[in-house]
């Protein structure tokens, strides 16, 4: 695996690409962000907000130019700023219409799902670009983020987004926390996940 590194500010272009890339056919976020045409190019307008509420924390990790990336939020510390959740609501008004409010809900869900009694490092994203995928490179960087996390002694926790990666979670220590199935008759699944320290 090429060398991680923590991404700055400058990253945003490139945090997003690799995010907006990874996630375009995920089974929830397609679902969620999906569009009467087809069309896919408002995915990234999206993450991007997601992506600049995470680079205020020095927590996400780069691969390389992008092979992939993973997006942390610390213990104790907000995904995003009010000001942030204020644009997001109106950028997915804009974007999706009608299928706005059934974007949000997501949000409110995994809120409801997301622990609060014990702090934890939170995997927000983990995205390989598709150029790169199939190389364990994710998992690779996975590893080495829970590693140091095991050294400070704090735990970790994530929403699987995709059943097929529950199995590739499980394989570095996370376990079944909770979960949901979105509102409708073909709303996906939604796993969370918890890993204690040391797995």
């Amino acid at each position: 695996m090429d060398r991680a590194r923590i991404a700055g500010r400058d990253d945003v272009d490139l945090v997003t690409a690799v995010v907006a890339d990874a996630f375009r056919d995920d089974p929830l976020w397609e679902w969620a962000l999906r569009r009467d045409d087809g069309s896919t190019d408002h995915h990234a307008v999206l993450w991007r907000i997601f992506v600049e509420g995470a680079l205020r924390h020095p927590s996400t990790w780069v691969v390389g130019d992008g092979a992939a990336v993973a997006v942390w939020i610390p213990p104790g510390a907000s995904e995003l700023t009010e000001e942030q959740e204020a644009e997001l609501d109106v950028r997915a008004q804009e974007l999706l219409g009608d299928r706005a409010e059934v974007y949000v809900s997501v949000f409110d869900l995994l809120e409801r799902e997301h622990p609060h009694d014990e702090p934890h490092h939170y995997l927000s994203l983990l995205a390989t670009s598709s150029a790169h995928r199939g190389h364990g490179i994710g998992m690779a960087l996975l590893r080495e983020n829970l590693a140091a996390y095991d050294e400070q002694g704090v735990p970790t926790y994530l929403e699987s987004s995709n059943p097929a990666n529950d199995e590739r979670y499980a394989s570095v220590g996370f376990r079944r926390h909770g979960g949901f199935r979105c509102p409708g008759d073909d709303g996906p699944v939604v796993t969370t996940m918890w890993r204690p320290v040391g797995g």
